[in-house]
């Protein structure tokens, strides 16, 4: 019985320094592995100082916006939907503290995009948070899969600069995030 266990205990040993040398672990354990799409646990697949995936959105009034109007401008997309307790609590603060402020300024753009929901539905969720800043839809989530996994949680803010570069993101509400992102709004838009 002695012998068995020796047995078995080399037999271990080899197969965890086998292991320990293949391609497979070497990949798993790395820290140096460069995914095909910058994906990270917060669910996003863009990350600071990428270009902004372009996209043309329909807003509740029927407006279309393309990406040349929003060429050369401050840009901050809100991903949101009418189910998302987090994105009412975040909304009316997004409306104070960032739409109210730069509403008016030709350099900003900013769309609340709702994630898959009918025209109905996001016309009264607008009302329900007494939100003014545009809404659009986003039919079958397609704008949201081109900044975050499909099945990734929201409320998320992605800011981008006159160039077109993401400067900022977040996601939930965080308060320090949340601050950094209007404080991030107010140091860009106060250089145009």
């Amino acid at each position: 019985m002695n012998n068995l266990f020796k047995q078995k205990g080399k037999f271990l040993i080899a197969t965890f320094l086998v292991l320990l040398t293949t391609p497979l672990y070497s990949q798993l354990s790395s820290k140096e592995t460069t995914p095909a799409v910058h994906k990270d646990s917060t669910g996003y697949i863009v990350k600071v100082g990428d270009k902004a995936p372009v996209f043309t959105i329909t807003l509740t009034d029927g407006r279309k916006i393309t990406p040349k109007e929003l060429k050369g401008k401050v840009v901050l997309l809100q991903f949101t939907a009418s189910w998302c307790g987090v994105c009412r609590k975040e909304m009316p603060h997004l409306e104070k503290d960032i739409w109210q402020k730069y509403k008016d300024n030709p350099h900003f753009v900013f769309i609340g995009i709702d994630r898959d929901e009918p025209l109905e539905t996001v016309i009264n969720f607008a009302k329900q948070t007494g939100i003014t800043y545009p809404l659009g839809l986003d039919p079958g989530g397609k704008i949201f899969s081109l900044y975050a996994q499909p099945k990734a949680g929201i409320t998320r803010n992605v800011l981008v600069d006159k160039t077109g570069k993401i400067v900022y993101l977040t996601r939930l509400f965080n308060e320090e995030e949340y601050n950094g992102l209007v404080k991030k709004v107010d140091q860009i838009l106060s250089h145009k």
